[in-house]
């Protein structure tokens, strides 16, 4: 698995995509702390592009990755090598490869501005580890997809769907249930729905590192409730580990299964 891991790897980090990923995020982090007197500001523009861009990124390249290589992959299915350790490996290479793009297209400019001399150090930090989830999550849910469907086309469409409702679709009928049931208590209705998707769940960690009151909201203020920012930090966190593992396990049983 390691040799294939690395193999993937490589393969992306010489990819022009990933230079392009890389230096979008390094022009973004100059741009927003040198013209931006308020460093608290910055981070949350930050965290409103991570995420929502780092979990289409991590889409497009999952499914892309996969069809792209199919021959690749069939070559090495000939082979006596487990087929789990196979996809195992191109999945961890394409996440880890995704995430270095991240946190060195954030991490020069951040070291450059001098802020890991100040406390915002931690609320960066966090932020990074939000954007590493996203990018395993959402790579994860694309193997999934591409792994059910062969078709290229019906794979990228189903892949930029299931984006598309994760990221704007979910909060608009989460809104509207809150709004169409205000007469009930919603509290634990609230907790569920924000587990259910780890966009909100990552945008609600952030804000309760943040202790931005003002911009938490319904859910936010919901977690703060029954779960004060320590606790509730931890619980989003462990969350988010599950929606890594979820995805991985779903991954494998559809391998044990499926005919190349």
């Amino acid at each position: 698995m390691l040799k294939i891991l690395k193999y993937s790897f490589y393969d992306l980090m010489r990819s022009r995509w990933s230079y392009v990923y890389f230096l979008f995020y390094l022009l973004l982090g100059f741009v927003l702390l040198f013209l931006n007197n308020d460093v608290s500001k910055a981070v949350i523009t930050l965290m409103n592009i991570i995420i929502v861009l780092t979990p289409l990124i991590g889409t497009i390249f999952g499914v892309m990755y996969y069809y792209n290589s199919t021959e690749f992959t069939e070559l090495l299915l000939a082979q006596p090598i487990n087929r789990n350790k196979i996809f195992m490996g191109q999945y961890i290479g394409i996440s880890l490869s995704l995430t270095l793009s991240l946190v060195l297209g954030l991490g020069i400019p951040f070291m450059a501005y001098g802020l890991f001399k100040s406390s915002i150090i931690f609320d960066f930090s966090l932020l990074l580890v939000v954007g590493s989830f996203l990018n395993f999550i959402f790579v994860a849910l694309a193997y999934n997809i591409a792994l059910s469907t062969e078709n290229k086309i019906k794979g990228f469409g189903y892949a930029i769907l299931m984006w598309l409702f994760l990221a704007v679709i979910y909060d608009g009928i989460f809104l509207i249930s809150l709004v169409f049931f205000n007469e009930y208590p919603l509290d634990k209705f609230s907790l569920i729905a924000t587990m259910l998707n780890p966009i909100d769940l990552s945008r609600i960690l952030i804000l309760l590192k943040l202790d931005i009151s003002a911009l938490l909201g319904y859910t936010g203020a919901v977690f703060r409730k029954f779960f004060g920012t320590n606790i509730g930090m931890l619980f989003s966190m462990f969350v988010l580990v599950f929606w890594v593992i979820l995805p991985i396990l779903r991954m494998n049983f559809k391998l044990k299964k499926k005919d190349f």
